[in-house]
């Protein structure tokens, strides 16, 4: 790029960033981004972190907008938990591929197959699937609210690599699972962390719960994308390599400057959706009210009753 247009792109950046901002006092408005956000959209975010952390922190706030930087299944959520204010996804198409995979039809199935089972639901699942469910949990608290539960058989849904690692905490149980996952935590293997460690032989392994089980069993820690951020902070190594989407390097290393991030696998781990957002669209939610997020009130309820009894244990 030649000097000009760089100065030029700088310039159209700045007006973008100043835009964004004075809209957002005017509309009321925060802005949530996801870990997974491209860089800019992390840095002109008002909060930023998991999925149900950012719809809970929102909703504790007097924000009349909430401008929701992620996929569709995250601004339900925000709507879910705060259904008096405004919920808007810049980017209309932006949507999970896991939380795709499993329909209500499916739930209703398995529910009618395994009738006394309580089902524990993904937060990374549609409002309508989290409607039909009994509990949601989320990548950090999936252990802990599955040991709230007496009963022999626990149906998990819709990731069964969250399932079977929630399963290695619980050999009395069965956990049943749906076979859908994060394809992008799913591609990453075994071969892919092997070289990584071969390559970095002084870096930390953290994997996330979402990896398939063999990856799991290379890992020195396991965490969400939350906890890995604690990690990286708490822990006394200085060199990691991280088994989640790539966009979680850009925080680790904002935030630990004097750390070492690397990545087992960036072409394999890159999630399109999440890239999708940009100061744009951003712009473009606040200015005209798109794509504003809208549940019927009935499936609202039923799912913010999974969420809330998810949040009364833990």
């Amino acid at each position: 790029m030649e000097y000009k247009n760089l100065i030029d792109f700088d310039s159209k950046r700045r007006q973008l960033i100043e835009d964004i901002l004075k809209l957002k006092k005017e509309r009321k408005a925060i802005i949530l981004a996801h870990n997974y956000q491209p860089p800019e959209i992390q840095d002109i975010a008002d909060l930023r972190g998991d999925s149900l952390e950012l719809s809970l922190k929102a909703s504790k706030t007097d924000a009349e907008v909430i401008v929701f930087c992620g996929v569709f299944f995250m601004a339900e959520t925000a709507k879910i938990v705060s259904p008096q204010k405004r919920v808007l996804i810049p980017v209309a198409g932006a949507c999970c591929d896991m939380a795709n995979m499993i329909t209500p039809e499916d739930v209703k199935r398995l529910r009618d197959k395994h009738s006394e089972v309580p089902v524990v639901t993904y937060v990374n699942s549609t409002a309508e699937v989290k409607a039909l469910s009994d509990i949601c949990c989320t990548s950090a608290n999936a252990v802990k609210v599955v040991g709230t539960f007496s009963e022999r058989q626990i149906l998990m849904l819709p990731d069964m690599n969250l399932a079977r690692y929630v399963q290695r905490f619980y050999p009395e149980k069965e956990i049943i699972f749906f076979e859908g996952f994060c394809p992008f935590h799913h591609q990453l293997t075994p071969e892919d962390v092997k070289r990584a460690k071969e390559k970095y032989p002084n870096a930390v392994f953290i994997a996330h719960p979402e990896c398939r089980p063999e990856v799991i069993d290379l890992a020195d820690y396991v965490a969400s994308t939350s906890g890995m951020l604690r990690l990286a902070k708490e822990l006394p190594h200085k060199e990691f390599i991280i088994g989640t989407e790539i966009g979680l390097l850009y925080p680790l290393r904002k935030e630990n400057p004097e750390k070492i991030f690397h990545h087992p696998a960036p072409d394999k781990m890159l999630c399109p959706s999440m890239k999708k957002t940009r100061l744009e669209d951003v712009l473009n939610a606040l200015e005209n009210f798109e794509f504003e997020v809208e549940l019927p009130e009935e499936i609202r309820s039923k799912a913010y009753q999974a969420v809330k009894r998810m949040l009364e244990i833990v």
